[in-house]
């Protein structure tokens, strides 16, 4: 039950502050150094065509799902399962959205301090002496296992996620994210073009958007699934959190619509950025996970305007990187605000605190802690495997689940049709099929693919 005001809550100023808040939560690392790597190791176009299906059919649904709780109860997602539903085993759907953002801020601080560090050696010329993405990986490593470092980039990059949250809602998210949105987007267009521009390019563009589809297999297509619902910031709360701040008065099918459109958008123009330029260079784009720290460096090096460049795009990854640390801050935030009466000061300030000392060892996990391993995985990759292949796509099948079959698609349509939808489209029984029958079976797929051996 609600238990605060409106004045610890908040409300989002504006529809354009509530879309690009939400667009900002779900375009952080799983865009921008996640998907171009994920791409270059599967094949290229043919993977970039099943993602984008993936999405609509299967992120748009959830969404719009997690939207609709949010804002037809008002509340944190421990609060909206607990209203709809009250003492009945749903609550505990909100309770791992919570425990999710928990979690995965945790160890998501560590690398969010990794794209601000990079951000400064960018400014001082120190990641543009390399010859070979050999050299760039050997300076990324030990730069990760240096334990002063690591922790003080941590700690910087949650304490701008609290100074960011402490301000609220409108005040504090929506001002914040109505600034870094807009130049995001205005540095990735800067880039796509020098990319573009640069001898060999097209080779890269081809190989992005030209299908291939003998690539394809049935991994692949499971590959594809996961990373379209991963992006979207689905399954952790925050969709539910943001939603519980929307006014009566927007319209939720549009809103959720333009956040999938601007998310999808910005996956799709960092591949644009990426692809070119590793052709042009004559670097492999199936490099993996070192693409963005030990790849780009180099590619940097060898490229006119390549100081500018680089600390324009290590700039972009912060913020992708702030941007989702600020929802998913909010989302455990808002819990303690709503169902235990905690003011936002003193909520911010622990929550922060807490996720931040529970993130130490995730960010000595590739130095002090390094051979600290229980079945052959570190701290960082226990956590990270909790969060990402256990309650993500499990809070986000159970609710498909609840919105499509517990509260119903009845009760859902008369929240999401307070306003007519402006798509001529029969949109509301598309849906309605889909959070039924198609996106919980295809999640629990997923979920299912990625614990099974």
């Amino acid at each position: 039950m609600k238990t605060e005001n409106n004045n610890q809550r908040g409300f989002w100023g504006s529809r354009l502050g509530f879309i690009l808040a939400a667009s900002g939560s779900a375009i952080g690392l799983g865009n921008v150094w996640k998907f171009p790597y994920i791409v270059g190791e599967n094949g290229g176009g043919a993977f970039v065509l099943i993602y984008l299906v993936c999405i609509f059919i299967i992120g748009t649904p959830i969404m719009l799902a997690e939207f609709t709780l949010g804002r037809k109860t008002n509340l944190n997602p421990v609060g909206a399962f607990a209203s709809l539903k009250p003492k009945s085993s749903f609550i505990g759907i909100g309770y791992m959205g919570v425990l999710a953002g928990f979690l995965i801020l945790s160890f998501y601080g560590v690398v969010g301090g990794w794209t601000i560090a990079y951000v400064v050696k960018s400014v001082t010329g120190s990641v543009l002496s390399f010859t070979s993405p050999k050299e760039a990986g050997a300076f990324f490593g030990n730069f990760i296992s240096n334990t002063g470092e690591t922790l003080f980039y941590h700690a910087l990059f949650m304490g701008v996620c609290i100074a960011i949250v402490l301000r609220g809602i409108h005040g504090g998210i929506e001002k914040a994210c109505n600034i870094l949105m807009p130049t995001l987007v205005l540095f990735l267009f800067l880039l796509m073009i020098r990319s573009l521009t640069l001898d060999g390019a097209m080779e890269g563009v081809a190989f992005y958007l030209y299908p291939d589809f003998s690539k394809i297999n049935g991994n692949t297509v499971l590959i594809a699934l996961g990373q379209a619902f991963f992006s979207l910031s689905l399954g952790m709360g925050c969709m539910i959190t943001y939603g519980s701040y929307l006014s009566d008065k927007e319209n939720l099918t549009s809103s959720t619509v333009y956040v999938v459109i601007f998310d999808t958008m910005i996956a799709l123009l960092v591949g644009m950025v990426i692809f070119p330029a590793v052709f042009a260079m004559g670097l492999e784009p199936a490099e993996g996970p070192s693409l963005v720290f030990s790849v780009l460096p180099t590619v940097f090096t060898s490229m006119p305007m390549g100081h500018v460049v680089s600390v324009i795009f290590f700039t972009l990854l912060a913020i992708a990187a702030i941007t989702s640390g600020i929802s998913l801050l909010e989302v455990v935030v808002a819990y303690f605000i709503d169902q235990r009466g905690w003011q936002r000061k003193k909520a911010v300030l622990i929550v922060g605190l807490a996720i931040f000392i529970f993130g130490v060892p995730s960010g000595l996990s590739f130095g002090a802690m390094a051979d600290i391993k229980l079945a052959g995985m570190t701290f960082f990759d226990h956590v990270d495997n909790i969060a990402s292949n256990y309650l993500l796509p499990l809070g986000g099948m159970l609710t498909a689940v609840f919105v499509g079959w517990v509260w119903g698609t009845k009760n859902a349509h008369e929240e999401i049709e307070k306003h007519k939808n402006i798509f001529k489209f029969p949109w509301a029984q598309c849906w309605e099929f889909l959070i039924r029958y198609i996106t919980p079976v295809a999640v629990g797929i997923v979920f299912l693919a990625k614990i099974l051996p």
